[in-house]
């Protein structure tokens, strides 16, 4: 059967089409490990755990990478600000190793807990230095660097592409953001592959630019063409990431290869609670763990998140929770129920007919850009009939 995504690379709904028919790559980004990830965080990792089932259900080997990002990811997203993972450290008190490796472990037991495929590959930032050290190498040699007081600077004028994913008006940005802290920019939108300026930054490592630390998209671009090749099937994330982080990408797959890494690009939009953005700040945020000291199914969260198509993301409310988790009870109930009938039961051929065609309708939202929502309307609709 034919699936169809809505790549963000060419603002439209496409067949899919492997590199390698029967063996699927996806790239995924992962957390930053500096502090818990709630449930909002989790919505996307449940909606591209389904396209993996999905994908193997159909017969394909399919290799999940996910990234961990564990040092340079800023608090800006940007070049400016300070590294989330020494926020996380003067937080708590305690190293930025010791604060990845517990929010790690609090990461791996949410996807756990909603029953989430672990990746094949999750992968640290800080245990591929030298894969991001080498990518930079190879867009050295390609002529996309320079280097300024920071650090080497990816220099988006030979990328004459560079505003295309995003639909960007790069002249309407606010230059001073990015120059204020290094006028030696050719551009504003120019960005940090390595920073050498920082000599207070815990994280450090020797480099041919000097001793310093990588900038947080070099690690995507690195470890997905690490585990994936040069060229593979589908990078996903959130929607956040498609201005600056993904876009980033996208210049260094071309700096380094001369061609984009991911054939599709695919993002989630966001899981909200009562209309507002789930954050830490607002003081909102709900772990997955908090779902099942509250007495919940955490099952019934993951059915919650399918009634959502990714793309439209999902309002969060307890009362939503509570619904699917009698959905999801009356669902077991019924399961449990016809497979007592089966038993004693032979369908006949008109009725062996019918399930074969709910089960291809079923299949067929699936494969429409992933419509969790139609399927679970295919499934109610047989167990009804």
């Amino acid at each position: 059967m034919d699936i169809y995504l809505f790549n963000t690379l060419t603002k439209k709904k496409e067949m899919f089409i492997p590199i390698k028919e029967g063996n699927i790559g996806i790239y995924s980004c992962g957390p930053t490990v500096y502090w818990n990830q709630h449930i909002g965080h989790m919505y996307c990792y449940v909606q591209w755990d389904s396209l993996v089932r999905l994908f193997r259900y159909l017969g394909n080997n399919v290799k999940w990478v996910m990234n961990l990002t564990d040092v340079g990811h800023m608090t800006s997203d940007e070049d400016m600000g300070e590294d989330k993972m020494e926020k996380g450290a003067k937080r708590e008190g305690i190293s930025v190793w010791q604060i990845a490796d517990k929010y790690i472990e609090q990461f791996k037991k949410s996807l756990n807990i909603l029953n989430i495929t672990k990746p094949d590959v999750l992968c640290r930032a800080t245990d591929n230095i030298k894969e991001q050290i080498g990518l930079i190498l190879k867009m050295e040699k390609n002529g996309f660097t320079y280097k300024t007081k920071t650090g080497i600077v990816f220099d988006t004028s030979k990328f004459p592409d560079y505003a295309k994913f995003a639909n960007l008006n790069l002249e309407e940005q606010k230059a001073g953001a990015r120059t204020e802290i290094d006028p030696e920019k050719k551009s504003s939108w120019d960005f940090l592959l390595w920073v050498t300026n920082q000599p207070n930054h815990i994280m450090q490592w020797d480099s041919p630019w000097g001793r310093g630390f990588p900038g947080w998209h070099i690690e995507c671009t690195a470890m997905s063409t690490k585990y994936l090749g040069e060229t593979f099937d589908i990078h996903t994330g959130g929607k956040e990431h498609i201005p600056v982080h993904h876009t980033n990408e996208i210049a260094q797959g071309y700096g380094a290869f001369g061609h984009h890494t991911a054939n599709y690009w695919l993002h989630n939009d966001w899981l909200v609670i009562n209309e507002e953005k789930m954050s830490k700040s607002l003081g909102n945020n709900v772990l997955a763990s908090d779902l099942v000291e509250k007495g919940y199914d955490p099952l019934s969260f993951r059915y919650l998140i399918l009634t959502s198509h990714y793309k439209t993301g999902l309002n969060f409310t307890w009362e939503s929770l509570k619904a699917s988790q009698a959905a999801l009870e009356k669902l077991r109930s019924l399961m449990q129920a016809f497979k007592g009938k089966k038993q004693r039961t032979t369908l006949s051929l008109e009725k062996n007919n019918d399930i074969q065609e709910y089960k291809n309708r079923f299949l067929k939202a699936l494969c429409d850009d992933l419509n969790t929502p139609q399927a679970l309307a295919v499934l109610w609709e047989m167990l009804k009939s």
